[in-house]
């Protein structure tokens, strides 16, 4: 493994190349410490066989191998009894996972969580609801620890007292976890069991380059993918394409046909994606009981006609009150004392705008 992450560390060196070289030589450490001709045997390609003699001069294995002893950095490679089973199935799988927390996922049963870094009102709370309540019903949530849905799924999941795992398009060393606004969440991500987990060599930083590789392992690691708002142009979307050549479960929250937002979700649905209105929708699909069922339901009673109409009106959509006022037929000042006093009693939600849903 010594070897392994050193090799790591030469750019050029993906999972088909380190296969050719563990192949060819039968250990990463043969391979390290092979000659440049011999190396050349390997067919790998270009000058590669030159650059890894040149480069290795630079590289101490002792000494690398000690910075990841020193930040509790786990390297797993597919021979490890504990990489992650599901990423093995993929095509290509990783060569090299550093781990930081809980390093044996096969205990986890995960769902990936990705949506927008740009994310409006209603995003953020579809995303807290849904991964609080895949987190209360066993799964474990995985996402990228970006701003936006990203960073709302993996507290969600902690505030459920759940696990959840943060897949970077960086080093897992602190200087390079990323991005810099998160650092403490990922913090409290391996302080609470859950994992900060990424292919690429501690001191890798982020960059436009890095970010697809950690899409597609956040799909492979997961049962399904949750995209909950989405561009028509999103990384999230490309997460969604890779779940689905892995043949998982695809599941898309819809949301406003005005909204930018929602134009890579609603597509989504359009092209098979099942709808996710709510945690039962996704744990249908799986062995997994609906804690919903089993908790006695929140009974909403209106005491009135007026708070009948408001509650009949809405759902988990936000409407504006001037639709609402429409939908309603309740004159303004009734309107806003009656919103007013079901937000009090915690049955709506005002998610901004003037734009109520049910809660």
């Amino acid at each position: 493994m010594k070897y392994l992450h050193a090799l790591n560390k030469i750019n050029g060196l993906g999972p088909q190349k380190m296969r050719l070289l563990l192949g060819f030589f039968g250990s990463y450490e043969r391979a390290w410490k092979a000659d440049v001709s011999e190396l050349s045997r390997v067919k790998l390609g270009g000058s590669l066989a030159e650059k890894i003699g040149i480069e290795r001069k630079k590289i101490d294995p002792e000494n690398e191998w000690e910075k990841l002893l020193l930040e509790n950095i786990i390297l797993l490679s597919p021979d490890s009894p504990d990489y992650p089973d599901l990423l093995k199935k993929i095509h290509n799988p990783p060569h090299a996972i550093y781990m930081r927390g809980a390093t044996n996922l096969n205990s986890f049963h995960m769902i990936s969580v990705v949506g927008s870094r740009n994310m409006t009102a209603y995003g953020l709370d579809a995303a807290a609801r849904l991964s609080k309540e895949l987190a209360e019903s066993g799964f474990s949530v995985v996402s990228g620890l970006a701003l936006g849905i990203d960073a709302a799924a993996h507290k969600a999941a902690l505030q459920a007292s759940g696990h959840t795992v943060a897949v970077l398009g960086s080093g897992v060393d602190d200087m390079n976890i990323f991005p810099r606004a998160n650092f403490s969440l990922a913090k409290e991500i391996i302080r609470s069991g859950g994992a900060v987990m990424s292919d690429y060599p501690p001191g890798t930083p982020a960059s436009n380059t890095t970010f697809p590789a950690r899409n597609r392992i956040i799909a492979g690691l997961s049962l399904g993918t949750l995209v909950i708002e989405a561009a028509e142009k999103s990384g999230a979307l490309i997460t969604a394409k890779h779940a689905l050549e892995f043949n998982r479960e695809v599941f898309s929250v819809p949301g406003s046909i005005f909204s930018p937002y929602s134009i890579g979700t609603n597509k989504l649905i359009k092209r098979g994606a099942k709808i996710a209105m709510d945690v039962g929708d996704i744990l249908e699909e799986f062995e997994f009981k609906d804690i919903r069922k089993d908790a006695p339901a929140a009974q909403k009673n209106p005491e009135n006609e007026e708070e009948k109409r408001i509650l009949d009106a809405l759902s988990i959509v936000p409407l504006h009150i001037d639709n609402l006022g429409k939908l309603t037929r309740l004159e303004t000042a009734t309107l806003s004392s009656t919103l007013s006093m079901l937000e009090i009693k915690g049955w709506i939600k005002n998610v901004g705008g003037q734009n109520y849903i049910i809660t």
